[in-house]
């Protein structure tokens, strides 16, 4: 039996609300993407730089936290992203595309591909030119960004099959975990042991919280806070305490549908009410009692990543992107160094080769299934649009160059190599789907 049979009847509502929000996210990186651009170039770039490098912190008796506003947003901002991927991915395992082998397998096995043949080309040419200063990059062209690759996607309508768009969406979310394991391995600086293991003693107190049925949100994202500050300055990246809270965040109901349902039927309907343009304090009391306990039948990981949504893909990402993608090309940058074209290859030919092979293994060998009215010639046309890395790729690869000049060639290579697939990607897909045709 084919998992995807009926697939828009049982198609999470993560999903859905994830392509819908999703699609207006990538238009906005673009725009903030343009504007740092055009601002890093233009007669005022040196206030763009200024901007970044702006201090400010909180000091409290002996405790002194200060940081530059360009490290607030990728250490602090950035870590709230990193907590709704971690929501996303434990809500897709636990019950939504990735909840079940022969869902997760196929995108999967892609997300896989599409890391490990980018790394391979990266470190291939970069050997060729045998420049060991760019060799720490490799896990550049590693990322997926699900923002702008479901913005592309979204904007050809429903031409594409929902199928097919799960199938990115899963692929991206596996894509944005492994792009989590490699900067928590091998992007992390010295380590400050004591700062970590409260960090991680702290998170152990969640775990306890958890297994004790514990459901004060608030309490735990004040402890997260301080998770936060101890791998602020513990040596592992600060993000990473976002994805492990995320983990720890209660994913069960307070309260059963049933028993929802039978508080519904409590309340009397009275016809008198229907003249009166207040209610009686009674049934004010009951109606007020259904809206605490509506929000109590919902998955407190559900409900935070539906509140976040919006958080992130309009303000911090667009944010983020305003901070980093400002490159000056008139400093000299080489277009055209080891590095851009490492990264943009590695984008562009890696993930479409690594994701496509990868899917098309795995059905061969019996561990997947494709998508029923889906075949290969249509995972390509996802799979190259898996080439645009932007905002995950730029943050690895502020992690991966302490040169200035290198990480400017590298975000080079992540314009280059990310425009060549969405652009190609799309444009392949539109050829697959005409206007004509349309999917469900």
């Amino acid at each position: 039996m084919n998992t995807y049979a009926n697939r828009p009847e049982r198609v999470s509502r993560g999903i859905i609300e994830l392509l819908q929000s999703s699609a207006l996210g990538g238009i906005l990186l673009i725009l903030f993407t343009i504007i740092a651009l055009i601002w890093a170039n233009s007669g005022w770039q040196e206030s763009y730089h200024h901007l970044w490098h702006l201090k400010f912190g909180v000091e409290l008796g002996n405790f002194s936290l200060k940081m530059d506003l360009h490290h607030w947003i990728n250490d602090g901002l950035m870590a709230i992203f990193f907590y709704m991927v971690g929501l996303e991915i434990k809500r897709e395992v636990i019950s939504g595309e990735l909840s079940s082998r022969k869902k997760a397998t196929l995108p999967a096995l892609g997300a896989l591909g599409g890391m490990l043949f980018p790394a391979l080309i990266y470190v291939a040419i970069n050997a060729s030119i045998g420049n060991p200063e760019s060799a720490n990059g490799w896990g550049v062209p590693m990322a997926t960004d699900i923002a702008f690759s479901l913005g592309i996607i979204s904007l050809l309508g429903k031409r594409v099959p929902l199928a097919l768009k799960v199938f990115l969406v899963a692929l991206a979310i596996v894509d944005d975990l492994g792009a989590i394991l490699v900067i928590a391995i091998f992007y992390t600086a010295e380590l400050n042991l004591p700062a970590l293991f409260t960090g991680l003693g702290l998170l152990v107190f969640l775990f306890v919280l958890d297994r004790m049925k514990f459901r004060s949100i608030a309490f735990i994202h004040l402890v997260g806070l301080l998770v936060w500050y101890c791998f602020l300055q513990s040596g592992v990246h600060a993000t990473i305490a976002g994805v492990l809270l995320a983990f720890l965040t209660p994913i069960r109901r307070e309260l059963g549908i049933s028993v929802f349902h039978k508080k519904v039927r409590e309340v009397e309907y009275d016809k008198t009410m229907e003249e009166s343009d207040t209610l009686p304090h009674h049934q004010l009391e009951k109606y007020r009692a259904l809206r605490r306990q509506l929000k109590q039948i919902q998955s407190p990981v559900q409900r935070l990543e539906h509140d976040l949504h919006h958080t992130v893909n309009y303000l911090i990402m667009p944010v983020f992107a305003l901070a980093n993608a400002g490159v000056a090309f008139n400093g000299g940058t080489a277009i055209f160094s080891a590095v851009s074209i490492a990264v943009a290859v590695g984008l562009f030919v890696g993930k479409s080769i690594g994701i496509t092979f990868f899917a098309w293994l795995g059905c061969k060998l019996g561990m997947a299934e494709l998508p029923e009215g889906i075949n290969f010639k249509n995972i390509l046309g996802v799979a190259i649009l898996g080439g645009l890395g932007f905002t995950m790729a730029i943050f690895i690869a502020s992690l991966a160059f302490t040169d200035p000049f290198m990480l400017d060639q590298s975000k080079i290579g992540i314009f280059i190599g990310s425009l060549f697939s969405g652009i190609i990607g799309s444009y392949a897909l539109s050829i697959m789907f005409p206007k004509n045709s349309r999917n469900k």
